[in-house]
């Protein structure tokens, strides 16, 4: 792979990790439009360092906030500051995430396929719709849920919905944001709560393909670094302007887009 390739990788990870257009199926489709090797899921995991770097850069305060409420405090549930009371929620979240990954790691190298891609594009871009027309009708939302109080259901459900990214077309984002919704939380909060929820997954995935890393030829480093910086600088203009728009924005427009993504990849196929 060149370097103006896994520039282009980075563009394309940094554009769509943060938006719930899934960007582990846009990656996977990439080497099928460039005609080019598929470079594998580490190197799409390295793709994904560059936005988990920006989101620790846009985020850096609300994590340093996050971070220092790491004390023996964590484990009393009947009171806490909102960010205590996050952390536990968030803890609650990544543990069943953590789980069900490593239970399903097994099924999504199978997934890669164009055709599971196509179909979860389209079943999770109907949930995205049905999920936003959800919440847009609801009267009343939850206010700040993760910040006030053991939130175990939704925690728990958070997780299992972010678990389920793992198979290509599936969007972290999108399907978070799509239960979030569904569950009443205010699309900001949502919004940032999936972005935030990523980070520990990403980073375990990482560290599990050091060995790999460490053995990789020179030459191919330098493209990583390319790729990596792109999806960075990207990714964190993507989260600035979507985080932004969020609260205002139709999501159903992004499931439009997963559907004719999904046309295009069929009449590609045939």
């Amino acid at each position: 792979m060149s370097s103006l390739e896994a520039i282009i990788y980075g563009i394309i990870q940094g554009l769509s990790e943060f938006l719930p257009v899934s960007s582990s199926g846009h990656l996977a489709l990439l080497p099928y439009l460039m005609k080019i090797k598929d470079p594998g899921v580490v190197f799409d995991l390295m793709m994904h360092l560059g936005t988990a770097l920006a989101v620790v850069f846009y985020f850096r305060k609300d994590i340093f906030s996050y971070a220092k409420t790491f004390t023996p405090d964590l484990v009393n549930l009947k009171q806490g500051t909102p960010a205590q009371w996050f952390t536990r929620n968030f803890i609650v979240a990544t543990s069943v995430s953590v789980v069900l990954i490593v239970t399903l790691i097994p099924l999504s190298k199978l997934a890669r396929d164009p055709n599971i891609i196509v179909f979860n594009l389209v079943v999770f871009g109907a949930i995205l719709w049905i999920a936003d027309e959800m919440n847009r009708r609801k009267t009343q939302l939850l206010d700040s849920p993760m910040e006030t109080k053991m939130q175990w259901k939704l925690a728990a459900l958070l997780g299992v919905a972010q678990a389920l990214a793992i198979f290509p077309g599936v969007s972290r984002s999108g399907i978070t944001l799509s239960m979030a919704l569904i569950l009443g939380m205010r699309k900001r909060e949502a919004g940032a709560f999936s972005f935030l929820m990523s980070l520990p997954i990403i980073i375990a995935g990482i560290l599990k393909e050091v060995p790999d890393l460490m053995n990789a030829e020179n030459e191919r480093l330098i493209t990583l670094f390319w790729g990596i910086a792109t999806s960075f600088i990207v990714g964190w203009l993507t989260i600035h302007f979507f985080m932004k728009l969020i609260g205002t924005i139709r999501l159903g427009y992004f499931a439009v887009y997963r559907w004719a993504l999904a046309i295009l990849m069929l009449v590609m196929l045939s």
